[in-house]
């Protein structure tokens, strides 16, 4: 007998297939015996349940037998906590209702390494692999780029919530504000409302009105372009005779001199830093908006390797240019890496805008990349595609003279670039193309370069 409690195949003779068929019609048999005596055990005592059911169903695993070649109308039976035990064929049963998907999946796995003889399982329809078709379960590329296009097109520039469960200080109780603190609240979220510049995305929480969470866009022809940079707020009891608190999402990286990787944001509106009476806090006039737009304009700009202090008096020197190039160039790559924290880690409420930003700047973003390993400076414009069409096209039919000028037009090369530099960022530059290719961001033609490049490799 093997594992299944089958006789020995030996030969293929009518003879010994008869005798199979003897043996497997006895072995049902008393199966089906054994199977009847404990249902009408089971139906006779009160420990009818689920774990009684699993029991049956694993004692008798091993002892189901079929006869070759039958149909597959043999009676079934099956142990329920509120029925007891029924034959299929049993009137008393016949308003018992079993998936019979599932029921046969779970038959289906008893029988799993057992050596049945052949044809067996194709006779035997719980034997067969069930595939289940769930509607709306999953969804294809096209829509799910088609709902992260329209979040992002339908998120506001400012907005309320209800809470910030990931706030940098949703653990830090702002105290007891007096009544004047309230109204000087609102009056911020009215000019946030009204006067938020470009680029930068705010959300005030409803059931703590001191918590605010703010993301600025980098600006064009700095290191930051196209990256997020994300800033917690906190207005507290003292406010606005004292400035808001304001801690920065660095994910451990210093890519500014004002931006500590702890989160420090060194500011003279702030108290942060040291400053003349007009660049610090004064509580009649500072706002909330006013620190926003002093991030923006005065920390994340072209050259920020001079915001550290004293830097600035080698603004013209040769030294002080070569350290600013080699600056942003560190700068980039810790703007990309904060990206990557950013799509894998986004924070509460801005979900949306972090695909959709991607979706629609990835493309460019990559295009940067590539411009900077070969060696342009960071920051410098980046040709949009149509240029580079353009520009072929005026090689091949123009006179020398044209090519010339088109040469002279393009962006310097950097020189005496650091040696890490390119191949570090070739690695951000796959890590990037992965992530905002699952964001749905056209990246067709940076893949079928991979490819190409890979091809050529092999």
């Amino acid at each position: 007998m093997d594992a299944a409690g089958y006789p020995p195949m030996q030969g293929s003779g009518s003879a010994s297939a008869s005798c199979r068929a003897a043996d497997y019609s006895a072995a049902w048999d008393a199966a089906q015996q054994q199977k009847r005596q404990r249902c009408q055990d089971s139906s006779s005592s009160d420990q009818v349940g689920s774990s009684t059911e699993n029991k049956s169903l694993e004692a008798s695993g091993a002892e189901l037998k079929f006869e070759y070649g039958k149909n597959e109308e043999e009676d079934y039976y099956f142990e329920d906590d509120d029925y007891g035990c029924y034959d299929e064929d049993d009137e008393d049963g016949s308003e018992y209702e079993l998936d019979p998907t599932d029921y046969n999946q779970l038959l289906a796995d008893k029988f799993d390494h057992l050596d049945l003889p052949p044809g067996v399982e194709a006779t035997v329809p719980w034997l067969q692999k069930v595939e289940r078709d769930v509607p709306g379960k999953f969804k294809s590329m096209s829509e799910i780029e088609e709902e992260i296009a329209k979040k992002y097109n339908f998120f506001k520039q400012f907005d309320t919530v209800e809470d910030f469960s990931d706030h940098h200080y949703a653990k830090t109780s702002v105290g007891k504000a007096r009544k004047e603190w309230a109204k000087r609240i609102q009056h911020e979220w009215s000019l946030l409302e009204k006067d938020l510049p470009a680029l930068i995305y705010v959300r005030v929480s409803e059931n703590r009105m001191d918590l605010l969470r703010a993301v600025m866009i980098g600006p064009q022809g700095t290191p930051y372009h196209d990256g997020l940079f994300f800033f917690d707020a906190q207005f507290p009891a003292s406010y606005p005779a004292t400035p808001p608190l304001v801690y920065y999402h660095s994910g451990g990286l210093r890519l500014n001199p004002n931006l500590y990787a702890c989160g420090k944001v060194c500011l003279s509106l702030l108290g942060t830093w040291q400053g003349f009476s007009c660049e610090k806090w004064n509580p009649a006039q500072s706002t909330m908006l006013q620190v926003l737009i002093s991030i923006q304009a005065l920390v994340l700009n072209e050259k920020p390797y001079f915001n550290e202090p004293g830097y600035e008096r080698y603004a013209n020197s040769p030294e002080g240019l070569w350290s600013a190039l080699d600056y942003n160039d560190t700068t980039f790559q810790h703007s990309c890496r904060t990206m990557l924290y950013s799509l894998r880690r986004p924070p509460q409420h801005f979900e949306d805008l972090v695909a959709g930003h991607f979706r629609e700047r990835g493309r460019a973003i990559l295009a940067a990349c590539k411009f900077y390993m070969e060696g342009h400076e960071v920051g410098s414009k980046v040709p949009e595609e149509d240029e580079d069409k353009k520009e072929n096209q005026d090689g091949e039919g123009s006179s020398s003279s044209s090519v010339a000028l088109t040469q002279q037009n393009k962006p310097a090369l950097r020189a005496n670039r650091n040696a890490s530099f390119k191949p570090n960022l070739e690695v951000l530059f796959e890590e990037l193309l992965m992530e905002f290719n699952v964001k749905g961001a056209d990246t067709a033609k940076f893949r079928a370069q991979k490819l190409k490049n890979q091809q050529a490799a092999a």
